[in-house]
């Protein structure tokens, strides 16, 4: 790595949360209100749309219920959640908006909200940012008297949107605004750039005052400038078309009352703040936790990694690093996740799970309550189970779901929502052969059970049997309360939870996925081997049903099932590894060998990626037009975008011609480069150099080499070594164990009080009423750990105030939020 690597500070930022449900959506009167709104919802960074949900019919009060997760690869201003109303024969029109601030976004973390919606005016819709350079010169006019001239250079604006998916062309307007005067300048077009370099520089004469007497030194007086300001607007040329407001904003001259020149960044604003009349639109509720971490250099976690790395081995397992972790946060699920994560990319996960999972079992006291509850070692595995059996899902039940999902076939059997027309008898059958198909499905897949995940459930069954020796079943109820209950009846119940669909499915779908998961639960449950799992069920439809599969043959392929993925015995490998689809969507793919720039040369495309090979098609589902076998990938890198004048594109560099891509946004552009980069990591032939720009009429446009076969200009990106499957930066982890523990610093020192206590006086003081949230089995080792913990703490947090800095006010990195109209 190179050297000025090893001190960057990586600012990592993600987005995840639920578009949940909207309410009374549209105006409330007036001709435009309509009773049966087909509506869906965006998510955009800035004015780019990076999600959006499945169309939900004829509803003013929709049920979204879409999960969403993503990283954020490009620095944004305004997070924002629109609600379209889908066009037939037009359009798709806008109902309102939900509009939040990056720096507003840490109020609503977390937990859900209700947000009313706002017109979307096209005059608030901006992004984007201006460099401008303001001077006052004192110039002799012809009749020898004084004035100023007022210089005002733009010098070059970053980030404007997009017009109609491609580049604008844009241009600025200059203006000096005061209570008499407006003159107004303006600017060249650039062509086609989100990104232009203006370098263009106006003049302004700024009147004096007749009481007005030179200086010596120069100085504005106060009433010259109070009510004089510089106002920058932001075009789209539109040619035959209108042109489009892009942003503006507005700068007071009497910010060079004390200096004569200022040179600063501004974001660009909405006219008027955005702020309009509005009639109610409806409101949305939303759940948004938006995360930025501030990753140091790697050498900077090895004292706090090294000592969450070593919790598996400490005895008691409570006085370990991870366990206190836990044990102090107050929202346990932010504390278990990275902390699986990071064991798990060092593969002391095994160990750790089976120590809490013995200390768990010391404190149940029947078998039949096993693995209940929501418990350290329960969401342990959960989170295991998410992360490491991602493929195995993919492999097991994505082919069903998509079956039950694309069929519509009807399987209602309650008596009291069949509608008109249906017949149980019918339904019923149906929905037989669905759990029938998702039943063998699971049991027959035993062989692609990652054996991570074996390992997990070998040491289950193995302390639960020792815990309860009596029990002959218990070690597999251990097994079938994850892998039935918390797994497969999850996944089979929110498909798009696990990345098996890409939308949550409609209600009737997810009526029928709701009844295979019951049916599925009891099936895999393990309670007792008895025939009695009909009194699990309250409803007597459900009971009926279920008849059909209380055959011993049922009970065997559970039991069979359970013994290969949690036995002794190694499963047998055949050597071919499952193709697994790593990602896939619609591109915009640029016609090989093409050597203009055209619209013409850019066609839609279906890109797919396997963990074998990348291919593209005309539409999803086709037959591949063109295979490149993953082992010919020899780099993936971003391209210019200069290169073709369009956005968020990359490039495949194999044994051929260059394969060109453009991304729908920056988020599925940054996804494509990563999950391309990770799985040709390891190809032998993989390039050192490469060219960052296209090769057009004769030339490399970067290098202006004329051989197109010109080894790279530029270094080809480091891929860091990780699991495909897995995608763990573990140094993004320890920084959110760092912060994690940094806002329970208190709970930490109550827990060292605790500690000392106990020692002191061989039991707990009665008032303090915080010890009891502890669990503290040896307190001179835990003492001991928390401690260690502390001290790790500070240096590390000097490490962060040494290597921070907040980005000066009005720099590139921190642009001053100007003034609107």
């Amino acid at each position: 790595m190179a050297e000025e690597d090893d001190t960057r500070i990586r600012i990592l930022q993600s987005l995840r949360g639920k578009i949940c449900e909207g309410k009374n959506l549209g105006p409330c009167s007036g001709p435009n209100r309509q009773r049966d709104l087909c509506t869906f919802c965006t998510i955009s960074l800035d004015q780019e749309e990076v999600f959006r949900t499945k169309v939900f019919d004829k509803s003013l009060s929709p049920f979204y219920s879409e999960d969403f997760y993503f990283e954020i690869p490009r620095p944004f201003q305004c997070l924002s959640f629109y609600v379209f109303a889908k066009g037939v024969f037009q359009r798709d029109l806008p109902v309102g908006k939900v509009s939040i601030r990056k720096e507003e976004l840490c109020k609503f973390s977390g937990k859900e909200h209700w947000f009313g919606l706002q017109p979307v005016d096209p005059n608030s819709e901006v992004q984007g940012k201006v460099h401008l350079e303001m001077r006052l010169n004192e110039l002799i006019i012809e009749n020898g008297s004084m004035c100023q001239q007022l210089l005002v250079r733009i010098i070059e604006c970053q980030g404007l949107p997009l017009i109609s998916g491609q580049n604008c062309d844009p241009y600025a307007t200059v203006s000096l605004v005061g209570p008499a005067r407006s003159d107004q300048k303006k600017t060249k077009v650039k062509k086609k750039t989100s990104d232009p370099q203006f370098e263009e520089t106006f003049y302004f004469e700024v009147t004096r005052p007749n009481s007005y007497t030179k200086k010596s030194h120069f100085q504005v007086e106060e009433e010259d400038i109070e009510k004089l300001e510089i106002k920058v607007d932001l075009w789209n040329n539109g040619n035959l078309a209108q042109d489009v407001f892009l942003g503006e904003t507005r700068v007071s001259v009497k910010i060079l009352r004390n200096d004569h020149i200022h040179r600063a960044w501004y974001l660009l604003q909405p006219k008027g703040n955005g702020k309009s009349k509005t009639d109610d639109l409806g409101s949305l509720r939303l759940n948004v936790t938006y995360t930025e971490d501030n990753v140091l250099p790697s050498a900077c976690y090895t004292p706090l990694r090294t000592l969450l790395l070593k919790s598996p081995d400490i005895k008691p397992i409570s006085a370990s690093a991870a366990h206190i972790l836990v044990d102090i946060c107050r929202e346990r699920y932010e504390a278990v996740l990275p902390v699986v994560r990071l064991l798990l990319h060092h593969s002391r996960l095994v160990p750790f799970v089976s120590a809490i999972v013995a200390l768990e079992l010391e404190n149940t006291q029947e078998a039949n309550t096993i693995f209940r509850g929501n418990s350290l070692a329960t969401r342990c595995i959960d989170d295991m189970m998410k992360i490491v059996g991602r493929s195995y899902l993919t492999v097991t039940l994505k082919p069903v779901l998509d079956e039950i999902c694309e069929s519509n076939k009807t399987c209602e059997i309650d008596p009291i929502k069949l509608k008109e027309g249906d017949n149980v008898e019918v339904n019923k059958e149906n929905l037989q052969g669905y759990v029938q198909k998702v039943f063998s499905s699971i049991t027959q897949s035993s062989s692609s059970c990652p054996p991570l995940m074996c390992d997990v459930f070998r040491s289950l069954r193995q302390l639960a049997s020792k815990r309860f020796p009596d029990d002959p079943h218990v070690q597999y109820s251990a097994v079938s309360s994850f892998v039935f209950l918390r797994f497969f009846a999850v996944a089979v119940l929110s498909p798009h939870t696990f990345q098996l669909r890409p939308h949550h499915p409609d209600l009737e779908v997810s009526r029928t996925l709701t009844l295979i998961s019951k049916t599925i639960q009891t099936l895999g449950s393990w309670g007792s081997l008895s025939k009695n799992k009909l009194s699990s069920f309250k409803e007597s439809y459900m009971y009926d049903f279920f008849k059909s599969f209380q055959e011993d043959k049922c009970i065997e392929k559970v039991k069979k099932f359970l013994d290969e993925i949690s036995s002794n015995v190694s499963k047998e490998s055949s050597g071919v590894e499952d193709s697994v689809v790593l990602k896939e969507g619609e591109v915009q793919k640029r016609a090989q060998g093409r050597k203009l720039i055209g619209k013409r040369n850019f066609k839609k495309r279906w890109l797919r990626l396997t963990n074998r090979e990348l291919s593209y098609h005309k539409h999803r589902g086709k037959e591949a037009l063109c295979i490149i076998p993953v082992k010919n990938i020899r780099a993936v890198e971003k391209l210019e975008e200069s290169a073709f004048n369009r956005k968020n594109m990359f490039q495949v560099l194999h044994s051929e011609k260059p394969l060109y891509v453009q991304a729908g946004n920056c988020v599925e552009a940054s996804e494509w480069v990563e999950v391309l980069s990770q799985v040709n990591r390891c190809n032998p032939d993989r390039l050192g150099t490469f060219h960052p720009s296209a090769y057009l009429a004769g030339a490399w446009l970067c290098c202006r080499s004329l051989s197109d076969s010109q080894p790279g200009c530029k270094p080809c990106t480091p891929t860091l070594l990780a699991n495909l499957q897995l995608d763990i930066d573990c140094d993004r982890e320890t920084e959110r164990i760092f912060s994690l523990l940094t806002s329970s610093y208190s709970k930490l020192q109550k827990m060292e009080d605790a500690c000392a206590s106990i020692a002191v006086y061989q039991g707990p003081l009665r008032e303090q009423d915080d010890y009891s949230l502890f669990t503290i089995q040896d307190p001179k080792e835990t003492f001991q750990t928390v401690r260690k913990i502390r001290h790790t703490l500070k240096e590390l947090q000097r490490e962060h105030d040494t290597r921070s800095g907040t980005a000066q006010y009005g720099s590139q990195e921190n642009p001053i939020v100007g003034k609107t109209s």
